[in-house]
């Protein structure tokens, strides 16, 4: 089974109105259904190097273990290897390259990324972040935040420090509590929900919500919903409009089809016997 044609997927990613070259990085697999977005830090160019190795490790394991299930060399009675363990490995292998290399390449040290990625499979989507990148849905006009990030902001929000109101005013936004490579080891955030024909699925890079409001976010995905191509390149065009601090990258899915995962024979037998 393949995903291209009943998941849309466009994708935009930009340096800027301030920042000299783009540290952000990401990747897509329509047939797979996966859509990995991964925004680097670090001096002279690491933060690439962090985000490039991020995307590339999850985006090539996830791409292979999906087309492997669906070649049925692998039998599952979960759909695609429990997706979602399949995407926390995915990202601690990443993490565990990106900190390696920051061990042994002195021009590397101190380097990191955050992440969110995205697999849908079997009508369900699976989505894996550490740090501020982000996702969204956009369901029947209702524009949610499905992450929360690991920033010292959202942890005072937790606490009752901020309103969600002044977090969004507030100017120390950046200030990420958990990333790739730092560690030796991550904790990985990993949630699984239903998805529904109609529904468009955002990921971006902080870049977007620091200079655009949620709201101008809503207003122009919806607008756009029937191209997501200029939807994607008007949120861009609407983070440097105010003021493009930091490098931009977005990617939009919408769900055009359902696609339930053809069940392999372990799978019907434990139907048929109540298992």
């Amino acid at each position: 089974m393949t995903l291209k044609g009943k998941i849309q997927f466009s994708a935009v990613t930009d340096a800027g109105r301030v920042r000299e070259h783009n540290e952000d990085a990401i990747a897509t697999n329509s047939d797979a259904g996966l859509l990995v977005l991964a925004d680097g830090m670090g001096g002279y160019n690491a933060g690439e190097v962090a985000s490039g190795i991020a995307v590339k490790t999850v985006h090539g394991l996830l791409s292979d273990a999906v087309m492997r299930e669906k070649r049925g060399d692998i039998e599952t009675t979960t759909g695609f290897m429990r997706q979602s363990i399949a995407l926390r490995d995915g990202v601690r292998r990443a993490n565990k390259i990106i900190h390696q290399t920051a061990q042994s390449q002195p021009q590397c040290e101190g380097m990191g990324t955050t992440i969110v990625c995205a697999l849908f499979w079997d009508n369900r989507v699976s989505v894996a972040h550490v740090g501020d990148s982000r996702m969204y849905r956009l369901r029947d006009g209702e524009l949610t935040q499905i992450t929360l990030d690991h920033s010292l902001l959202q942890e005072l929000v937790d606490r009752g420090f901020y309103s969600e109101e002044e977090a969004q005013r507030s100017t120390n936004r950046n200030y990420v509590t958990r990333a790739l490579g730092v560690e030796a080891q991550v904790e990985v955030e990993i949630q699984e929900s239903a998805v529904q024909v109609g529904d468009i699925y955002l990921l971006c890079s902080d870049g977007l919500p620091d200079m655009v409001e949620d709201e101008d976010i809503h207003l122009t995905i919806s607008t756009f919903s029937d191209n997501l191509e200029t939807a994607c390149k008007q949120l861009v065009s609407l983070a440097n409009e105010h003021g493009g601090r930091d490098n931009i990258s977005v990617m939009l899915a919408r769900v055009t089809q359902e696609f339930p995962a053809k069940r392999g024979l372990l799978s019907r037998l434990g139907k048929m016997f109540g298992k």
